[in-house]
Parts: C-alpha cells; sequence; structure tokens
C-alpha cells in the first residue's frame, strides 16, 4: 500500500483547476517511473441523465514534452485563426436571451400554422 502512495506523490506534481463556463479544464503535470514530465489537459462537462442525476462526461489529452513546441505551434494559430475572423464574444450576462424570451410578449395564433 505505501508504495501505491509513493508512486502517487510521484507522478502528481502540479494540478490547476480553470473553469470556464459549463466546463472545467484541469491541467496536470506528472512524471513517468523514469522521472519523466508529461501534462494532461482534461475536460470535465456536467452532464444531467434521464434519471434527474448528473454525471461528468471527461476527455483527456497526454502531452509529452517532446510535443509541446508543435503542439503551441498549432494551439497557437487556431486561435490566433478564431480571433482574427470570429464574432466578437458576448457575455452571457449580456445576451439579450433566447428567442421565447425576446418574443413572449408576441401575439402568436396557432390557427395560422394550418394542417
Amino acid at each position: 500500500m505505501s508504495e501505491e502512495i509513493e508512486r502517487n506523490e510521484r507522478e502528481d506534481l502540479f494540478s490547476k483547476a480553470v473553469k470556464a463556463g459549463k466546463r472545467t479544464y484541469f491541467f496536470d503535470v506528472k512524471s513517468t517511473k523514469g522521472n519523466d514530465y508529461y501534462l494532461t489537459i482534461t475536460e470535465s462537462k456536467k452532464r444531467f441523465g434521464t434519471d434527474g442525476k448528473f454525471t461528468y462526461e471527461k476527455h483527456k489529452i497526454f502531452l509529452y514534452k517532446e510535443d509541446f513546441a508543435k503542439f503551441m505551434e498549432g494551439l497557437n494559430e487556431a486561435v490566433d485563426i478564431i480571433k482574427e475572423n470570429a464574432p466578437p464574444i458576448i457575455e452571457r450576462e449580456e445576451r439579450s436571451g433566447d428567442y421565447y424570451s425576446e418574443n413572449k410578449g408576441a401575439d402568436i395564433n396557432f390557427d395560422d400554422l394550418g394542417k
């Protein structure tokens, strides 16, 4: 048992959780038995099941130090494209709402829809 605790202490070197909207991202630095470092990036989303209980859906990426430069190059390029071309981000509180809240006072006659 103490061997397992020692192994976990050696493997988990750093952890950072970043909450972003409905998702949480975890950045964990770990080490192998050979004391080589790598990064895991985990995306966690809260999902509600049909039974009303919630679970967490997780997706994990393992990123090894020999891939850091290429990964960062690709990530930075993709983020730059989004920053240059995507419409501006509107914070959730600033959004005017969805179709139904915007049109809640509208006079809707379902007889007009036909059969």
